[in-house]
């Protein structure tokens, strides 16, 4: 473990004090404790202070000692020995903690560390020239599912590109932090498969599935008695020998998926699948171009998706962007998205990216794509 030593003096506060609603806070959190026991607040305390002034200070270390009445060594171990207190001054808008660890390392971290290396100081625990900005390297911070990820103060920011922690750096820089929305960065909801469900997404099956489970349950109610309790049920179709099957009798076997309910009934139609690559309302396809475009940029489009676009001769913004409301809903039909073109407004983020490329979509939309 580094050693990790105080501010030098040059830079420390002479003196430390909570504020009034802190000293409020400070008192009642001793007092959740017996006591005698009051020490085991002395995390809390240094939390609360380094959360009022960005960092622990030697004084603020003093004052809690005395409000717990430990030694200064005693704090000064705490301090010293969780690496959540930062024990130098950090910019005053936002210290940017880079995860390194495996899973973040592999999905672009060292690219996130040389944006902070870049746009802040190139070394860490260091303040950029206004001292608004700092950095540090940490270890995991628990969303190795949406790597590579950074934490500004209590907000993880995941998904990362290099471009994207750019944008997030000086927005904090700008004072516009708070316009920065937490969380992934790309189209996810938390943790979800990027570009949507890949299991447990057809409802209507489930629901066709629910009565014949009910009706199992009813079955099972039914008392046994204790001799044929651990018997295959005989009367059961499976092993039912008066049943008509292929084996036995080919004519009468056509009779047992009715009797299942297998067959559709007379004028049912069928359910309906994808629509066909024929049809009217399907949008022009073109040749491949030398560089297609990167659909990806358009939120909702993943990867998965873009594959399905490119087999369809959907390669520009352009394309998607003079889609009429048929078009649409051919193309929302054929990737099963049930409304999703319309709900992320695909045509307008394409009309964006189409006219004037990232620069026009931050102008539309107030942020960088994906």
């Amino acid at each position: 473990m580094s050693v990790r030593r105080l501010a030098e003096d040059s830079v420390q506060p002479a003196s430390f004090a909570f504020t009034k609603e802190n000293a409020a806070w400070a008192k009642a959190t001793i007092n959740k404790y017996p006591k005698g026991r009051q020490q085991s607040a002395v995390i809390p305390l240094l939390m609360r202070a380094q959360e009022q002034d960005g960092w622990v200070t030697k004084a603020a270390i003093e004052v809690v000692a005395d409000m717990l009445g430990m030694a200064y060594i005693r704090v000064l171990e705490v301090a010293t020995f969780y690496t959540q207190f930062q024990l130098l001054p950090v910019g005053t808008r936002a210290h940017v903690q880079v995860c390194g660890t495996t899973p973040c390392m592999l999905r672009g971290a060292e690219d996130l560390i040389n944006v902070c290396k870049k746009r802040i100081h190139p070394e860490p625990f260091h303040r950029n020239e206004s001292g608004t900005l700092s950095w540090e390297e940490v270890e995991c911070q628990g969303a190795c599912v949406n790597a590579p990820m950074v934490m500004i103060f209590k907000d993880s920011y995941e998904d990362l590109t290099a471009t994207q922690l750019e944008h997030i750096i000086d927005r904090f820089d700008a004072g516009k932090g708070s316009t920065v929305e937490p969380g992934p960065q790309i189209d996810r909801v938390y943790s979800a498969p990027v570009g949507g469900l890949t299991s447990l997404n057809a409802p209507e099956a489930a629901a066709k599935k629910a009565p014949s489970r009910a009706k199992k349950a009813d079955e099972d109610s039914v008392s046994v008695p204790p001799s044929n309790a651990a018997r295959a049920r005989t009367d059961a179709d499976e092993t039912n020998p008066k049943l008509k099957t292929p084996a036995n009798a080919k004519a009468e076997a056509a009779a047992n998926a009715e009797v299942k309910g297998e067959t559709r009934a007379e004028g049912e139609s069928a359910p309906a699948g994808k629509p066909s690559l024929a049809d009217k309302n399907r949008p022009a396809a073109i040749a491949r171009p030398e560089t297609p475009d990167d659909l990806k940029l358009i939120s909702g489009v993943g990867p998965k998706i873009e594959n399905i676009l490119h087999e369809l001769g959907i390669f520009t913004f352009a394309q998607v962007a003079s889609w009429k409301k048929a078009e649409r809903e051919w193309v929302d039909s054929y990737l099963n998205f049930k409304g999703r073109i319309e709900r992320d407004d695909w045509v307008k983020q394409a009309k964006a990216l189409a006219k004037g490329g990232e620069a026009e979509y931050i102008r539309v939309f107030g942020k960088k794509p994906r």
